[in-house]
């Protein structure tokens, strides 16, 4: 395990063994002061700097989540949901008739209703792509693809089994069947390096109260630059040209801010929100992507070997490094995560597997918890 002590940054009680990260991630206890800190200020709106408050401190959100990207901080948009990122998406993609959207089983809904409605209006097809026990997710959409795959809406990450997708392989395969890639990074992003040269997806979103510790409402969102002269959902003031000069609004500008910035959603700079979700940010960029993903490699390793003797292992081809989604005996009682809980540790349940999901804080006592709980629960 990387060489710190990092629970103390988190406001975890040792009786408790959060191991939950892909339900909602804790913020640092930075990230929460910072956020206090702005409530104190809205207080006082007469001290808060225009330039600082309305542009400088989202454009320093922007920047370092364009860090996690792999982008430039022009080709980022602050979204306030990953369902806005995907509608952007579905808004500014071309569809005809009897094409498919392609989609994976089970999928979180978000990346799967805005689909099927443009599908629908389309005329076009949704295409569900299964995967056989043995197969990995990558090999189950890289032969789903085909002539009529006009848009592949996809996860890096599957929230319900942890399945990892090769997404290099399937943009190159879609990209030669003149298809284009959105993805919905929200149970990824942060966790590993995201390869955006090799992925080239045309849209990319993720939701920031995951595994990017910060707050709700607040997410953001990657579009690509052949694409960044599209429509955006709103028309919001300040992402027009000269919006920082609060007396001349009226005069009406027909020109955007440069880049995805035309796609920033309304009331974008969040006041109270900003602050906390860029201290979040800049400490997962510090970490470093690379160190972070062996970091949690190792503890969700570590969880799965303390399990292994009571007949619980991950039965998922290619999982995520950072997502532990545990197969439970045919014989294992259906309410384990409430069993769980009685015992001090948090978990989600999601159908035959328990889903486990750690974090930098998760430390041994965390884990032998786990250990002991699980023994208790299947006994």
């Amino acid at each position: 395990m990387m060489n710190s002590d990092y629970r103390p940054l988190f406001d975890l009680p040792r009786d408790l063994a959060y191991l939950n990260c892909a339900y909602m991630g804790p913020m640092p206890r930075a990230a929460a002061a910072a956020g206090k800190a702005a409530y104190d200020r809205r207080m006082r709106p007469w001290e808060m700097g225009v330039q600082d408050q309305f542009f400088d401190q989202p454009e320093a959100l922007r920047a370092e989540a364009a860090r996690l990207f792999g982008a430039s901080p022009g080709d980022i948009a602050l979204v306030p949901a990953a369902s806005y990122g995907l509608a952007l998406a579905a808004q500014n993609l071309a569809l005809a008739p009897r094409q498919d959207i392609l989609t994976l089983a089970g999928q979180f809904p978000s990346n799967v209703y805005i689909w099927r409605e443009k599908a629908a209006q389309a005329g076009a097809r949704m295409k569900t792509v299964s995967r056989s026990a043995n197969q990995s997710w990558t090999e189950a959409v890289l032969d789903a693809i085909g002539p009529q795959t006009a848009i592949a809406a996809l996860p890096e990450t599957h929230w319900a089994d942890g399945g990892r997708l090769d997404l290099a392989a399937v943009s190159d395969k879609l990209r030669a069947q003149g298809g284009r890639l959105v993805l919905d990074l929200t149970q990824s992003l942060g966790t590993a390096r995201f390869d955006l040269a090799a992925i080239r997806p045309d849209f990319a979103v993720a939701a920031g109260y995951k595994w990017l510790l910060g707050p709700y409402t607040l997410g953001y969102a990657y579009i690509a630059p052949e694409h960044q002269g599209g429509r955006p959902l709103e028309e919001g003031w300040i992402v027009r040209e000269g919006a920082e000069d609060f007396a001349r609004l009226v005069d009406y500008s027909d020109h955007y801010q440069d880049g995805a910035r035309r796609f920033d959603m309304g009331e974008r700079s969040g006041f109270q929100l900003v602050p906390a979700a860029l201290e979040s940010l800049r400490w997962l960029n510090a970490l470093g992507p690379e160190a972070l993903n062996v970091a949690l490699l190792e503890r969700t390793r570590a969880l799965e070997e303390a399990v292994r003797p009571l007949g619980v292992t991950c039965d998922t081809p290619e999982r995520a490094a950072h997502y532990l989604c545990l197969a439970l005996p045919s014989d294992a009682p259906g309410d384990m995560a409430q069993r769980l809980s009685r015992e001090g540790v948090s978990v989600s349940q999601r159908g035959a597997r328990l889903r486990v999901t750690p974090h930098l804080y998760t430390d041994d006592a965390d884990i032998a918890r786990f250990a002991d709980a699980m023994a208790a629960a299947i006994a």
